[in-house]
C-alpha cells in the first residue's frame, strides 16, 4: 500500500500503525479494535506495567517490540515505517501513584518528545496523543462542573492550573504536540482521558479496588477520602472510540475529552458494586481520610467531541461495571488479591 490517509479519512486496511504503551489496559484494547478494522499494529511497550497477556487475542496478528521509548535508537525503530501513531505510553498510575511518585510522572515530558522527534523524522503522517482530565484546572474542580477543553488555555494569563505533577506533564506533552503540528505540519490530536476502568485494569484505581475490596470480602469496607468525592468513570471501550475517532476527525493538534457527563460518588460506586457483587460489608464502611483523592468532582463536558468526531458514550456505568466485574471474577483468585492489594494500591497501573 501507499497512501494509506487523504484527508480526514483514514483507510485502515493494511494502514501501518504504531501504539505505543499498547501492551497496558487501554493500550490493548486499542490494538484489538485497530486489528479489527484491518490495520498492521505495532506495538512499542517496555513491559514495566503493561503485560503480554493482555495481547493474547491478537498476538499472531501484531508486531511488538520491547524497550524503552525514552531511548531515541529505539523510539526510531518504533515509528518507522508506519503512517499512524497512537501514543499510549507514560509513567502513570492511580491517585496514590502519582501523589507519591512525582519525579516519575515528570519523566513523560521527555518521553513525549522523544515520541514525537521519532515520528516526525520517521515521516509519520498522524500522532494520536493520550492525555488525561488531570490537565484541567484543580480550582474549577471543588464543585460540579462539567469540564471543557476552553478551560485549559495556552494563549491566556492564567489558563492553566493542572492536577499535580502527572497533570502538567500531560499537559506540556499537549503543547509539544502542538507545537510538532506548527513547526513541521504532521496532523495531530491529544484525547483527555477521564477515568477510564474496565477488564484488564488493576486495582491501582478507583473502580477497580472496590472491585477487589469486595471480592476479598474486605470488612470493614475501605474507602479513600469521605466518598463523596465524585469521578465520570467511562468505560474502555468508550475510550477506545475516542481515540479512533479523534485520530480520523482531528488534525490541527486539539484535544477533545474522553469522558461521561455524570457526576458519580465513590460511595454511589461502591453501592453499585455491592449490588451486582450481590455482597455487603457486614462492617460497614470505613472512610480514610488521611489517603489522597485528588480533585472533589470531576466529569466532562462531551459537546465538542461530538461535533468534532461524533463520538458519544455507548455504556452505562452500570454496563460496564457488570462486564468489569465479570471479567474480574473470572480472572482473580482471592487469596492472591488480598496478599497484593495494600502495597498495589501505591503503586504503578497499567
Amino acid at each position: 500500500m501507499t497512501t494509506m490517509i487523504t484527508g480526514s479519512q483514514i483507510n485502515w486496511q493494511r494502514c501501518q500503525v504504531l501504539v505505543t504503551g499498547g501492551a497496558s489496559f487501554i493500550g490493548s484494547h486499542l490494538v484489538e479494535r485497530l486489528i479489527q478494522k484491518g490495520a498492521s499494529v505495532r506495538v512499542a511497550d517496555n513491559l514495566s506495567s503493561g503485560r503480554l497477556e493482555n495481547l493474547d487475542a491478537v498476538q499472531s496478528k501484531i508486531e511488538f517490540l520491547k524497550g524503552d521509548l525514552l531511548e531515541p535508537d529505539f523510539a526510531i525503530k518504533s515509528s518507522q515505517g508506519c503512517k499512524v501513531v497512537f501514543h499510549l505510553a507514560a509513567d502513570h498510575g492511580g491517585r496514590g501513584y502519582i501523589a507519591s511518585h512525582p519525579a516519575n510522572c515528570v519523566n513523560n515530558m521527555a518521553l513525549d518528545n522523544t515520541v514525537f522527534r521519532s515520528a516526525v523524522a520517521n515521516g509519520v503522517e498522524r500522532i494520536t496523543f493520550a492525555s488525561s482530565a488531570c490537565v484541567y484546572p484543580t480550582d474549577i474542580q471543588t464543585g460540579k462542573v462539567l469540564l471543557r477543553e476552553d478551560m485549559v488555555s495556552f494563549t491566556q494569563r492564567g489558563g492553566m492550573f493542572a492536577d499535580e505533577e502527572y497533570g502538567w506533564a500531560k499537559l506540556m506533552g499537549e503543547l509539544s504536540l502542538r507545537a510538532y503540528r506548527k513547526q513541521h505540519g504532521i496532523k495531530a490530536a491529544a484525547v483527555r482521558i477521564f477515568t477510564a476502568y474496565g477488564p484488564r485494569e488493576n486495582e491501582t484505581h478507583a473502580i477497580m479496588a472496590l472491585i477487589a475490596k469486595a471480592f476479598i470480602e474486605q470488612s470493614p469496607f475501605e474507602i479513600w477520602g469521605d466518598g463523596t468525592q465524585t469521578r465520570n468513570f467511562t468505560y474502555v471501550d468508550d475510550v477506545v472510540n475516542a481515540l479512533v475517532l479523534a485520530c480520523e476527525s482531528i488534525e490541527d493538534g486539539s484535544a477533545v475529552n474522553a469522558g461521561i457527563s455524570d457526576f458519580i460518588s465513590l460511595n454511589d460506586a461502591a453501592a453499585e458494586v455491592f449490588d451486582i457483587m450481590r455482597w455487603t460489608p457486614p462492617m460497614g464502611i470505613k472512610h480514610q481520610l488521611a489517603n489522597p483523592v485528588g480533585v472533589l468532582h470531576r466529569a466532562a463536558d462531551g459537546t465538542f467531541a461530538r461535533e468534532t468526531t461524533g463520538w458519544q458514550p455507548r455504556h452505562t456505568f452500570r454496563e460496564g461495571l457488570e462486564r468489569t466485574i465479570e471479567w474480574y471474577v473470572a480472572t482473580h483468585q482471592a487469596a492472591q488479591v488480598k496478599a497484593y492489594l495494600d502495597a498495589l494500591l501505591w503503586s504503578r497501573n497499567q
